[in-house]
């Protein structure tokens, strides 16, 4: 069985782009996640105090919503790439 180098390439640019994709959707899921807590967790402690939690909550609102975002731009990437 021989294979045909031409699809063999076409294959590994996809597989290269998808992982690629997949390396940046984490790199800015650990960026934010660093953002959130620098700007919420002044001093950490066995407890955290009002103002820390609401920060959080926001914070983790606005981390799915930016999550939401970048899936979306990534998967549209996807796409264009694909075709």
């Amino acid at each position: 069985m021989s294979l045909d180098p031409n699809n063999v390439d076409a294959d590994l640019e996809k597989f290269l782009t998808v992982e690629k994709v997949k390396t940046q959707f984490h790199e800015q899921v650990h960026h934010i996640t660093d953002i959130c807590w620098d700007k919420c967790i002044d001093k950490p402690s066995s407890k955290l105090d009002s103002r820390s939690q609401a920060c959080l909550v926001n914070c983790v609102e606005r981390f799915l919503d930016a999550s939401l975002m970048l899936t979306n731009r990534f998967a549209h990437l996807l796409q264009n790439a694909r075709t």
